[in-house]
C-alpha cells in the first residue's frame, strides 16, 4: 500500500470530505461531502428559483447543517492523525522500537485523553502549545493571530478605509500553521521525543543557518502567487508570477474586464502546483533553477513599455481629459458613455487579435511544413 502523507491529508480536509478520501475513509467522506456540499447546493437551486428572499428560516438552517458538516470534518481528521499509532502500515515506515527510559522518552508519552483535549484547545492558536508546555511557542502563535487580527481593523477603522480587511487573509494561513505545528508537537511527545520550547522565529534562524528550508512554511507561502517560490530561493520566478496575478487583478477591476476573469484562478493554480513541484524537488535534494516565468519578457521588454505607455494614456483620458469635456458639455454625459462602451471595445480589440495571431502563426507552420 502506498504511504499516506498526514500533510496532504490535512491539508485536503479544507475541502469536505476529500482528506477522508485520501485516507480511503469512504464512508467518512460521503458523510461530510454530502453534510457541506448538499445544502450548499439546496441553496443555490433556491437563488435560481428566486425563493432566497422566501425562506430565511430554510437558509440559515442549511448553512448551520454546513458549518457543522465542515467543522466536524476537520475535527474528525485531526483525531484521526492525532490517534495514529506507530505500526500503521498506511503512514510510511516508523521508527525501530526502543524501551523506556530517560533517554527515549524524556516526556511521560500524552495519553489518549489528554491528546484529544490538546488538539481541541490547538483550534485557538497557542492554547494547544500552553498544554504541551511551549509558552513561547504557543505566545508567538497567539500574539500573531489575535494581534495581526487587532492591528488590521485597528488600522482599516482610522483611516476609514476597509480595503485593508484584505489582509485578514493571512489569518487563516497562521491558524493552519499553528494547527499543524500543535499536531507535529504532540506526535513527538508521544513518541518520546524532546520538545524544545522556542519560537517559531528561532527556528526560521535554524533552518537558514542550515540551508534547508521548511516544506510547510514553503506550502504556506504558496497559497500567496510567487511567494513560495521567493522562499525556496527563485526570485525571477516568484516576482514574475506574483506580479502577473496582481497585474491581472489589478487590471480586470479598473478596466472591468469580467470576461476575462477566469484568467486570475488559472494563474493561482499555476502558480500553486508549480511551487509544490519546486518544493519536491527540493526536498530530493535536486538544484532548482530560477527560469523566469515567461522568458521572451526578458529579451522583449519594449512590450512592458508599450503596456505602461497605454495604461498612462488611459489614466490621462479617464482622469483628466473626460472629466474636462464633462464640464464643458454637462449634458453628453461622455464620461459615462465612454466607460460604457470602454470594456466592450478593449475585449473585442483582444479578441480579434488574439484570433489574427493563430491564424497567421497556423498558416506559417503549414507553409514551413514540407
Amino acid at each position: 500500500m502506498q504511504p499516506k502523507n498526514p500533510i496532504t491529508a490535512l491539508l485536503l480536509s479544507f475541502i469536505p470530505g476529500l482528506g477522508h478520501l485520501y485516507l480511503n475513509r469512504k464512508g467518512r467522506a460521503f458523510l461530510y461531502g454530502t453534510g457541506f456540499f448538499g445544502p450548499l447546493l439546496l441553496l443555490f437551486l433556491l437563488g435560481v428559483a428566486g425563493e432566497l428572499r422566501h425562506a430565511d428560516g430554510p437558509v440559515a438552517l442549511l448553512l448551520i447543517v454546513a458549518f457543522l458538516s465542515g467543522a466536524l470534518n476537520m475535527i474528525d481528521m485531526v483525531l484521526h492523525l492525532v490517534k495514529r499509532r506507530e505500526p500503521y502500515p498506511e503512514y510510511g515506515p516508523q521508527p525501530s522500537y526502543q524501551p523506556p527510559g530517560p533517554a527515549a522518552y524524556p516526556y511521560e508519552p500524552q495519553r489518549g485523553g489528554d491528546s484529544i483535549f490538546t488538539v481541541l484547545l490547538s483550534f485557538i492558536p497557542g492554547l494547544g502549545h500552553f498544554q504541551l508546555g511551549l509558552m513561547q511557542r504557543g505566545l508567538t502563535f497567539m500574539i500573531a493571530f489575535f494581534g495581526a487580527t487587532i492591528m488590521i481593523i485597528f488600522v482599516a477603522a482610522l483611516t476609514h478605509q476597509n480595503g485593508f480587511l484584505v489582509f485578514l487573509g493571512v489569518l487563516p494561513i497562521i491558524w493552519i500553521y499553528c494547527l499543524f505545528d500543535c499536531v507535529q508537537q504532540l506526535n513527538r511527545k508521544r513518541q518520546g521525543e524532546p520538545l524544545v520550547d522556542q519560537t517559531i522565529f528561532e527556528d526560521f534562524q535554524e533552518h537558514r543557518m542550515t540551508g534547508k528550508k521548511n516544506k510547510m512554511i514553503a506550502i504556506l507561502l504558496s497559497v500567496v502567487p510567487g511567494a513560495g517560490h521567493m522562499y525556496l530561493g527563485l526570485q525571477k520566478r516568484g516576482l514574475q508570477l506574483m506580479a502577473a496575478f496582481l497585474f491581472c487583478v489589478y487590471i480586470m477591476d479598473m478596466l472591468r474586464l469580467t470576461l476575462f476573469l477566469f484568467i486570475i484562478p488559472i494563474l493561482w493554480f499555476y502558480s500553486f502546483f508549480d511551487a509544490l513541484q519546486q518544493i519536491s524537488r527540493h526536498d530530493r535534494g535536486e538544484a532548482l533553477e530560477d527560469t523566469p516565468f515567461v522568458d521572451w519578457l526578458i529579451n522583449h521588454q519594449k512590450w512592458v513599455g508599450i503596456v505602461l505607455l497605454a495604461l498612462g494614456l488611459y489614466y490621462i483620458t479617464d482622469e483628466v481629459l473626460l472629466r474636462a469635456l464633462d464640464r464643458l458639455f454637462p449634458k453628453e454625459r461622455i464620461s459615462f458613455l465612454f466607460r460604457q462602451y470602454f470594456q466592450t471595445f478593449v475585449v473585442s480589440v483582444i479578441l480579434i487579435g488574439g484570433g489574427l495571431r493563430l491564424l497567421l502563426g497556423s498558416r506559417r507552420r503549414k507553409g514551413d511544413q514540407p
